[in-house]
């Protein structure tokens, strides 16, 4: 044989090894552990100074309390989980402050074999991927019933001692992706909704569209689809349907636009209502708990000295209730547009719909799947 034919074959197995091996690595080695904990550190999960884990570092006892531990403490969730021997799928009591979601919250037997996710409206939702952990703690801890038992027997536009401002709570994407399944939003009766946003195949589950440990999204997965795609923020130009939601005659416009005008408008007419209907003017401080304050001087805007407890607002009717809590569940989301922006629309639709028995509310097109 030729020494110039051994150098090609050479030559072309060493390009065939080194194929293999940069396949090997590209599709089938595991991340390594320093790259995951890369990735990690730079996660909201693992922010030891955020207020999600030093809350209660100032309280007597400092503990997390049993209601909040199983997704503000590593421990909490072990104990959620049974991980830690005790019983599995409840919470048998607060947990010890001074964790973040450590790499053993997630990975352990009980949460690898976790197949389902019960949401605070009682629905439980099957989920064979490792998003089920995602699922347990974005879910709110509210739902269309929780608004339902605390209206249920009052007048709508009577103000009813005993209502208030209810929250569900913070980061809400599994609720929204789940849509008419989970009921996290306020779903009227007589109404249908969306259920799971299913997306496409390989992008319908919490971990494929955000990084399991950085929870970063990788905006070179979305742009073989979505051309526009550079960067995350341009995520939100992303154009969904053809129907024009918001009324405007614009059927160009990204599906996030239009569910901010509607989120707006909702606002406005939320603002209408309490001004014109209650009689007690109503303004939001998305920064400030519990959010919705008096506007004492009802010019629209919550000046310093209306955003305080002392202030908040207290003259609820079971109409404002309801409203509110689509208005506040849209706000819990920013991904909503993404997570299931048809569930949002009919949220934000029917809403309006409510409010414009008594307020002028005009000019919008329902999403509806047969």
């Amino acid at each position: 044989m030729k020494w110039s034919t051994i150098l090609t074959l050479g030559l072309v197995l060493m390009a065939l090894t080194g194929l293999v091996i940069w396949g090997y690595q590209f599709f089938i080695a595991p991340e390594s552990v320093e790259s995951i904990t890369a990735n990690w550190s730079q996660s909201g999960h693992a922010d030891m100074a955020s207020r999600s884990f030093t809350n209660w570092d100032d309280a007597d006892p400092p503990q997390v309390p049993q209601n909040c531990a199983k997704c503000h403490s590593m421990y909490g969730y072990l104990d959620f989980l049974g991980a830690d021997g005790t019983a599995a799928g409840q919470m048998d009591g607060p947990a010890q402050i001074g964790s973040v979601l450590y790499c053993n919250t997630c990975h352990n037997i009980p949460a690898h074999a976790l197949t389902s996710v019960e949401f605070p409206s009682g629905a439980e939702i099957a989920e064979h991927s490792g998003a089920v952990n995602c699922m347990q703690c974005h879910q709110g801890r509210t739902s269309t019933h929780t608004v339902e038992d605390a209206i249920a027997g009052h007048d709508p536009d009577t103000v009813a001692e005993g209502l208030g401002f209810i929250n569900v709570h913070y980061a809400v994407a599994a609720a929204t992706q789940l849509g008419g399944d989970a009921q996290g939003g306020y779903q009227y009766a007589g109404k249908t909704y969306v259920g799971r946003f299913e997306h496409v195949e390989d992008f319908r589950t919490c971990i494929q569209c955000h990084d399991a440990h950085s929870t970063a999204l990788n905006p070179d997965t979305c742009s073989p689809c979505h051309l526009n795609v550079v960067t995350s923020d341009d995520l939100r130009e992303i154009r969904q349907s053809i129907v024009d939601f918001d009324g405007n005659n614009d059927t160009s416009e990204p599906i996030a636009d239009e569910i901010a005008v509607l989120h707006g408008t909702l606002y406005a007419a939320i603002q209408d209502y309490a001004a014109n209907v209650i009689g007690t003017p109503i303004v939001y401080e998305k920064n400030t708990f519990p959010y919705f304050f008096v506007d004492t001087n009802n010019n629209g805007i919550a000046d310093s000295d209306e955003a305080n407890f002392g202030n908040r607002y207290l003259t609820w009717t079971p109409r404002l209730v309801r409203t509110i809590y689509n208005y506040n569940f849209v706000n819990k989301d920013p991904g909503a547009y993404a997570h299931n922006p048809h569930y949002v629309l009919q949220l934000l639709y029917d809403s309006l719909e409510d409010l414009q028995q008594v307020v002028p509310v005009t000019g919008f097109e329902r999403f509806a799947r047969p």
